[in-house]
């Protein structure tokens, strides 16, 4: 008797029925004949269904892609033939060139030439400058006279300018400034309350101006006379002659072409 070939031990599941298999004692509760396989089926149902649903994605998507292309590709095309059969009348030629390199050279001419007359000016301001200084020299030379050899020169007194002494401010008695406070307390009294107390620096800020303008010898100022830098400056200046403007305590006058403030007074 011919011996028989080797064979490949099979496993559990071939060796036993599936009716023992389900029977066994692993699993003694488990339906027979086949029933046991329905709830992997089913989860390999509901995988196959998501499986499909993903290649349907992939498929719609490489549709998608598709589309995009060909419609891109169709742009791309339009503006190739666009750009071949299209003229731009504005497009800068070689002319434009050759006029902006023209153009360019003529505003460095020019900027050179603006050197040039700004040097010239300059210059001439120089030798003018110069003169003068060579004139007031001979003008000092000439005015002086050498008496002798050895003697020492003078300078000749009719050359010279008079010079103005400056005036200044009569001082007040003190009856006068008893009555200069109360007339300058009277007008401040018509003014603003920010003038009567409120703001100090205020209140001083126009004692000063009434009595620039009491001091005046025609009671006719302008305000560069009023100006005491710096603590009186042109601003609160102007700021109290307004409020006394207002008051018609001084009055305005534009007709000569600078302003003039008149005294009026109470």
């Amino acid at each position: 008797m011919a011996p028989q070939p080797p064979r490949t031990p099979l496993r559990r599941v071939s060796t036993n029925s599936l009716f023992r298999l389900s029977r066994s004692q692993a699993y003694p509760d488990a339906p027979e004949d086949l029933g046991f396989m329905e709830p992997a089926i089913s989860e390999l149902s509901d995988e196959m269904d998501t499986l499909q649903t993903h290649i349907e994605g992939l498929r719609h998507l490489s549709e998608t892609l598709s589309t995009f292309n060909e419609s891109f590709a169709s742009y791309l095309y339009v503006m190739e033939m666009n750009g071949l059969t299209t003229d731009w009348p504005q497009m800068p030629t070689d002319a434009s060139f050759e006029q902006e390199g023209k153009r360019e050279a003529m505003r460095a001419i020019a900027a050179r030439e603006a050197a040039r007359a700004k040097a010239a000016t300059a210059a001439a301001a120089e030798d003018a400058r110069r003169a003068e200084k060579s004139a007031a020299d001979a003008t000092l030379l000439e005015g002086q006279t050498t008496i002798g050899g050895g003697q020492t020169s003078h300078s000749v007194a009719s050359d010279k300018k008079p010079v103005k002494k400056k005036v200044g401010k009569p001082k007040l008695t003190a009856k006068e400034k008893k009555e200069r406070s109360m007339e300058i307390e009277k007008i401040v009294n018509c003014l603003p309350l920010e003038f009567r107390g409120s703001d100090p620096n205020l209140r001083r800020d126009i004692d000063l101006v009434i009595e620039g303008m009491l001091d005046a010898p025609t009671r006719v100022v302008k305000i560069q006379d009023l100006i005491k830098p710096p603590d009186l400056n042109q601003a609160r200046v102007n700021k109290c002659l307004i409020a006394l403007v207002n008051r018609k305590i001084v009055t305005k006058e534009n007709s000569t072409g600078t302003t003039l403030y008149h005294w009026q007074g109470i």
